[in-house]
């Protein structure tokens, strides 16, 4: 079984799994209504991946919701940011 990528991909997949069961979908029809594989899902929502940003679009509009809603407030792990700008 593969570890969380990050805190945030960790609170992604939590947001998708909240969408998915608002809905009332199991992971095999919300898969079919974002046209990814059940499996690709599964993974988004352990949070074991981090989508693409195609697939962040692909997941919203499947599971009707604002991409912007799966993704606010969610922030890089300290390791991701950089503190100094690169030079030109």
């Amino acid at each position: 079984m593969s570890e969380p990528l990050s805190p945030a991909t960790k609170e992604f997949g939590a947001r998708i799994r909240a969408r998915r069961e608002q809905l009332g979908w199991s992971q095999e029809k919300a898969a079919d209504a974002c046209h990814i594989h059940w499996t690709y899902l599964g993974r988004a929502e352990r949070g074991t991946l981090s989508p693409s940003l195609n697939n962040i679009l692909k997941i919203a509009y499947g599971l009707q919701i604002d991409p912007g809603q799966l993704v606010k407030g969610l922030k890089p792990s300290k390791g991701q940011i950089r503190t100094t700008r690169p030079k030109s």
